[in-house]
């Protein structure tokens, strides 16, 4: 059976109900207002990134029905994904103590490892490793550790939204080269959700994502890679490769922080990316110069991994390495100004 037409049903959800969030945030004066901690300059509507969960949650019932998704995965990455935009959505249009959120976070990684099984064995540098409960562990931190960056890292416009499409679209390729095509299609329409909702969303973006959706696209893409993982662990190093813009920049910030004793879960603009912005005074290139490193450098060392034996611990250093010297660069974690000397 043909389900080509799921695209377009997608991307008209995703397209139609940011535009619907959007007239919603405009009457009910729910704007995003620029503060001292904003990359932005005027006020915006937020919440759109509700648009992407209703799609994608559609999409993912949409597949299992079709048989297109196993039940297990379904019912972890739906139950999930629900849970992390309900708290976002909370705390979007409020605020939740950061030790609530943070157990909602745990609670809904733990819900979507139990679905998939866990860690299964991953391969580094040729070596296999059976992590057993210390790699169920390991796995829920880096649950946990992506929704928040990906939260971390959306902070200029359309860079989560086109991060994102990137990235699910190199995973289908990464599929597509591997002989795992049964996986493509839940990758495939979280790009098209995501697509719908960044015709709203590129710079100048006429709405914001918010916590619901950036905590939502985080922990299905975890979600993804750890199925992907299952069935090879290349695949789950492709992922770890293909999301590296995020990870390296968020992580490399969040050491710095801590080291200079920061209180990290307080609001800055002291990522790579936040930085690059002022100093092009340009969303729009930065957005599109992430999308050129995810397409042209990080895509064809995955592919180099999954599909030509490339090996997995040397593909990642590859692929980090530029990436923590523009990290670097760009002043990733350092202070936003010089301190006052007396």
């Amino acid at each position: 059976m043909n389900y080509g037409w799921f695209i377009p049903v997608i991307v008209a959800a995703s397209f139609s109900l940011t535009w619907a969030l959007r007239r919603y945030a405009l009457s009910r004066s729910l704007m995003d207002i620029p503060n001292a901690r904003s990359s932005h300059s005027v006020p915006t509507p937020r919440g759109g990134g509700v648009a992407i969960v209703l799609a994608f949650t559609l999409a993912l019932l949409m597949l299992w029905l079709a048989r297109l998704m196993p039940s297990q995965a379904f019912l972890g990455i739906a139950g999930a994904g629900t849970l992390i935009a309900v708290i976002g959505f909370m705390d979007d249009h409020g605020h939740i103590a950061a030790r609530w959120r943070l157990l909602g976070h745990f609670a809904a990684s733990i819900w979507l490892l139990f679905w998939l099984g866990g860690l299964p064995v991953i391969e580094f540098f040729g070596y296999p490793f059976d992590l057993g409960w210390f790699g169920h562990v390991l796995a829920t931190f880096y649950l946990v550790w992506l929704l928040n960056l990906y939260n971390f890292m959306d902070g200029i416009d359309g860079i989560a939204s086109v991060e994102a499409i990137c990235v699910c679209l190199g995973a289908c390729l990464l599929y597509w080269v591997s002989n795992a095509a049964d996986l493509i299609w839940a990758p495939l329409l979280l790009a098209i959700a995501v697509a719908g909702f960044l015709f709203w969303n590129f710079p100048p973006a006429k709405i914001f994502m918010g916590d619901a959706g950036s905590g939502f696209l985080g922990i299905v893409l975890g979600g993804l890679s750890l199925q992907a993982a299952w069935v090879s662990a290349d695949l789950l190093w492709g992922w770890l490769i293909l999301l590296g813009v995020f990870i390296v920049d968020a992580t490399f910030t969040l050491f710095r922080r801590l080291l200079r004793g920061d209180k990290v879960y307080e609001a800055h603009r002291s990522h790579a990316y936040q930085f690059a912005s002022r100093r092009f005074g340009s969303h729009l290139t930065v957005t599109a110069v992430v999308g050129a490193i995810n397409l042209l450098w990080l895509l064809p060392i995955a592919v180099g991994i999954t599909r030509f034996g490339l090996n997995a611990g040397a593909g990642l250093i590859l692929a980090y390495a530029p990436l923590i010297a523009l990290a670097i660069k760009y002043h990733a974690g350092e202070l936003e100004t010089p301190p006052v000397k007396n």
